[in-house]
């Protein structure tokens, strides 16, 4: 019994040595995905803000919300479904299944990608076109009206986004499949999974 457990607790701290391993690695990936991707929404805001109307700038910060709410319900529906009926799916080789499972059991990392790096990132960009929309309301106004408009319009922003979300997460929780099912059908566009040959 005594070697057993030595064995256990052998494989217990092997298992926690490469579990570390992955986790660095993930942390380094997710680092570099959140500069690059927040490098490329914040060249498209600023780039695009000072040459726009104030109809598509208020467009433009409207679809960054949705982003971060569409985001947030990938995010909480995947930590929801089950890989259980894909499994089906899969072996019929419908499009998107093998996708669905594989995010399903990549749960933490997707989870953490659409709540964490892409929700905090679209909070970033939208402070920032919020703020160039106060510049332009406030260039529009007789008088000084920027520190009343920046509290107004920042909260209104965050009601979309806290409301948004909220919505969302019942959304989420009720479709997690088929919602997971579309975004693995998505995914089976951009990065597919091989599907191996039939053996005879």
């Amino acid at each position: 019994m005594k070697e057993e457990d030595k064995k256990k607790k052998i494989k217990i701290r092997s298992n926690n040595v490469g579990n570390r391993k992955v986790s660095y690695k993930w942390v380094v990936t997710i680092i570099i995905w959140s500069f690059c991707i927040s490098s490329v929404m914040q060249m498209i805001q600023a780039g695009l803000m000072s040459h726009v109307t104030l109809l598509v700038a208020c467009l433009m910060l409207f679809s960054f919300v949705l982003i971060g709410v569409i985001f947030d319900i990938i995010g909480v529906a995947v930590t929801a479904a089950s890989e259980v009926p894909f499994h089906s799916l899969a072996a019929r080789r419908v499009r998107g299944a093998k996708e669905a499972i594989r995010l399903i059991r990549n749960a933490d990392k997707v989870g953490s990608f659409c709540n964490d790096v892409i929700g905090d990132i679209v909070g970033i960009v939208s402070g920032s076109a919020t703020t160039a929309i106060v510049v332009m309301l406030n260039a529009f106004s007789s008088g000084d009206y920027e520190f009343i408009l920046s509290i107004c319009l920042a909260g209104l922003v965050a009601a979309m986004t806290i409301g948004g979300k909220a919505v969302g997460k019942g959304i989420a929780m009720m479709y997690c499949n088929t919602i997971i099912f579309t975004v693995g059908k998505l995914v089976s566009f951009v990065a597919p999974i091989k599907r191996e040959s039939k053996k005879k």
